[in-house]
């Protein structure tokens, strides 16, 4: 089946705000996502994982320690709805998509205007795998099996190979 309308794309998000609503261990694995993106990560949640907690506490994120409210979605790019509460899931997707907001709800890709990869990050070398949602689990065997075959040594190739630009494009890969 081919997913028409699905567009990959490698997003800049580096200082971009990023909204999460909820506090537990799948916003926690959006979060972390963010914030090695670089990412500005706002979290709606009245509670929050002990990382989370750590991650406010050292000012990592911002934290609107109580329930979504209409208006926590201001000012942000993408908005991730994390919470096990759909009447909260509902409310954000509803509140994005009035916005114009790009939103991902965790474990509901029919309501997902954008999916998360599976990705191999090796610095300059990303490698991201989707199955648009239907098989997280299959996206992520395919995750660790490229992990195992492109290792660090991809990294060091491209930071090689970076200074020296196309010349040394055409010589390791033919044609540029």
């Amino acid at each position: 089946v081919w997913f028409f309308g699905v567009y990959p794309v490698s997003l800049n998000i580096e200082g971009k705000l990023c909204a999460v609503a909820g506090g537990g261990n799948v916003a926690e694995r959006k979060v972390l996502s963010l914030l090695n993106a670089r990412a500005s990560v706002r979290i709606i949640s009245p509670q929050l994982t002990e990382l989370l907690s750590d991650l406010t506490a050292n000012g990592s994120v911002e934290w609107r320690n109580r329930g979504y409210r209409n208006g926590d979605l201001d000012g942000a790019l993408l908005v991730f709805a994390a919470t096990d509460n759909r009447d909260v899931q509902d409310a954000v997707v509803r509140d994005a998509r009035k916005a114009g907001l790009l939103v991902n709800v965790a474990d509901a890709p029919d309501l997902c205007d954008f999916q998360v990869p599976a990705v191999v990050r090796r610095e300059s070398l990303n490698i991201a795998v989707s199955t648009n949602g239907t098989s997280p689990a299959l996206a992520a065997k395919i995750r660790r099996e490229l992990e195992d075959r492109y290792g660090d040594e991809y990294a060091d190739l491209l930071r090689d190979v970076s200074p020296q630009g196309a010349n040394l494009q055409r010589f390791f890969f033919g044609r540029y």
